[in-house]
């Protein structure tokens, strides 16, 4: 398998993911009404992987964060780097959402379905900003949360974490000690060796993500099929629709602005864009997207930092695009009429809010934070959820994309594209042969990286 691109492995996986669902379907439910053995198969392995991804999500984030501020120590100007990133990652963010609104006004998708609303049903995650702001202070040390359901008499207790508390964890760790100082250069040097241990461990499951994608997709055309997009298509047409102009319209406007080769940037970040449309995680993505964002020219100090801050709140896919036109659909749908300064508010709540979606699978507590601002129904999220997964894959891809434009937008304005010494193999030479080699060949035409971590994403790709 190793002489199949991994490109190739994952599109056979989409393929077969397709047929193997239409044959789920056909076969119908077993004789007690449930789900046949081919479909449950296919929910296990599909599981199975994002579960793998989820599992290694903690310790990426934690060593990730505390090595990308350490890195900053090697930056000039790093509080302007920082400061800069946030800007551009609301102004990319204004403009998805300025998309979204008009889409949603010009295709009326609720208007324009055939869904019964006999699918409405509130959803068990409801995002409010009043929790979004206090889930934010770390209730222990990992984030961790516990949670109890009592079905049929039976009590279930389930544990999950809470990404955007790891995330202020780690920030504090990292500045507390860099405010240290030499006394905790042993503990940074042990963060880069976890990191490359957990890098190391999350290619092993990007390696499975064939056959993922295999599970995810054919569970989803065989529990959904055809039909439930058919009954949302002017929906799912203008949310696929809007993640196109973003990432094919508009960031290639932006790239071209400020002088980076389109053809050349793409043909890089394939990889990252791929894999994030497959594991629909930025979170799972993230040491592919740091690789081809170094590989594009942003020096490593300074990607170290951008690129996990991005994967856990740049999201212009899930948080601009989709809640968009997601509450667009259920003001329509429940006859609601929508003012002015409620698309002013949903404009606030894409750019302020992003970081709900914290960087993992789905994108219903951002849908929800949007809904409960405007006052609009939360049982339409029921309306939603059968086309969620399909439309999840666009979406993370979209973000992933932000996650790299933004960094190579600042590194170009500060004048650092480019100019990574500890690159100076790998994306200094992008300038030269080994770009025009990657634009010829795409994702296959990868420079040796110096990493452990990245070489063997050079080999995987």
């Amino acid at each position: 398998m190793q002489r199949v691109p991994f490109a190739v492995q994952v599109f056979a996986g989409l393929f077969l993911g397709v047929v193997f669902g239409l044959i789920a379907r056909e076969m119908g439910p077993a004789g007690d009404g449930s789900p046949n053995w081919l479909t449950s198969t296919l929910d296990t392995v599909g599981g199975a992987f994002v579960d793998l991804l989820r599992a290694l999500v903690v310790p990426l984030v934690i060593t990730a964060i505390i090595a990308s501020i350490a890195n900053l120590r090697g930056v000039a100007g790093a509080a302007r780097l920082a400061g800069r990133t946030l800007l551009w990652f609301a102004v990319t963010a204004l403009i998805a959402v300025s998309i979204g609104i008009a889409l949603g006004l010009i295709f009326q998708p609720g208007n324009n379905t055939s869904v019964s609303g006999d699918a409405a049903a509130e959803p068990s995650k409801v995002g409010d900003w009043w929790a979004f702001l206090t889930g934010l202070i770390p209730t222990n040390i990992l984030g961790l949360q516990a949670s109890t359901t009592i079905k049929e008499g039976a009590a279930t207790t389930s544990l999950s974490f809470n990404v955007l508390q790891l995330l202020v964890i780690s920030i504090a760790l990292g500045i507390a000690a860099l405010k240290i100082g030499e006394r905790a250069e042993p503990f940074l040097n042990f963060n880069r060796s976890a990191l490359e241990i957990v890098q190391k461990v999350l290619w092993w499951v990007i390696r499975l993500a064939p056959i993922g994608t295999i599970g995810l997709l054919g569970y989803a055309v065989a529990d959904y099929g055809w039909d439930a997009i058919g009954s949302l298509g002017a929906f799912v047409g203008a949310v696929y629709l809007g993640l196109l102009l973003v990432i094919g319209v508009v960031y290639p406007v932006l790239l071209k602005v400020h002088g980076v080769p389109v053809r050349r940037w793409y043909a890089t970040v394939w990889p990252a864009l791929q894999l994030a449309f497959v594991s629909r995680s930025s979170l799972g993505t993230l040491p592919v997207t740091e690789q081809v964002t170094e590989k594009v020219g942003v020096p490593r100090s300074y990607a170290s930092f951008a690129v996990p801050l991005g994967a856990t709140t740049k999201m212009d896919g899930c948080a601009a695009i989709y809640p968009a036109l997601a509450a667009i659909f259920v003001a329509q749908f429940y006859n609601i009429g929508l003012s002015w300064p409620d698309y002013l508010l949903i404009v606030a709540v894409s750019v302020l809010g992003s970081a709900a979606t914290a960087g993992t699978t789905g994108a219903t507590v951002m849908l929800t934070l949007t809904l409960s601002t405007l006052g609009l129904p939360l049982a339409g999220v029921g309306l939603l959820l059968a086309v969620d997964p399909i439309l999840d894959m666009g979406r993370t891809a979209t973000n992933v994309a932000g996650q790299i434009l933004v960094p190579t937008i600042v590194a170009k304005r500060e004048g650092i594209l480019g100019r990574d010494e500890d690159a100076a193999d790998g994306a200094g030479k992008d300038a030269g042969k080994g770009a025009d080699d990657g634009a010829g060949k795409g994702a296959d035409a990868t420079p040796e990286p110096a990493a452990p971590a990245q070489r063997e994403a050079a080999s995987m790709a």
